[in-house]
């Protein structure tokens, strides 16, 4: 399958939508796992802000891969992120678009201090 790579380097990324556990088969609850490792898959909508655009996209990583607590609006680097092109037919209708997949999402938010001992 052809990945593209995606540059996130000067961009501000934050969770838009928490993590979602990824269905495979949602009429059936069949949850999706990675071929490779048989992890569960998580989605994560992400807000990608850049050069005054802003899109919020669906980045799936698997569930193991979450690094820190993924709250709405908390700043997150992605690592590994790549868009992959797809397309299907299902009863003669065609479907395309893209999909987003990461090697690690981690929160950059600052745990909260610790109250100092008077």
């Amino acid at each position: 399958m052809r990945q593209i790579p995606v540059d996130t380097n000067g961009a501000t990324l934050m969770v838009a939508q928490p993590p979602q556990t990824k269905m495979r088969d949602k009429r059936n609850g069949v949850i999706a796992t990675d071929t490779d490792t048989g992890h569960t898959l998580v989605t994560v909508d992400v807000l990608f802000v850049m050069n005054g655009n802003a899109e919020v996209v669906t980045v799936t990583v698997t569930e193991p891969d979450i690094s820190g607590e993924l709250a709405m609006g908390t700043p997150i680097a992605i690592t590994g992120l790549v868009a992959r092109p797809w397309e299907n037919e299902f009863n003669g209708q065609k479907r395309h678009g893209i999909s987003f997949r990461a090697i690690a999402i981690t929160s950059l938010a600052q745990a909260p201090a610790k109250p100092k001992a008077a």
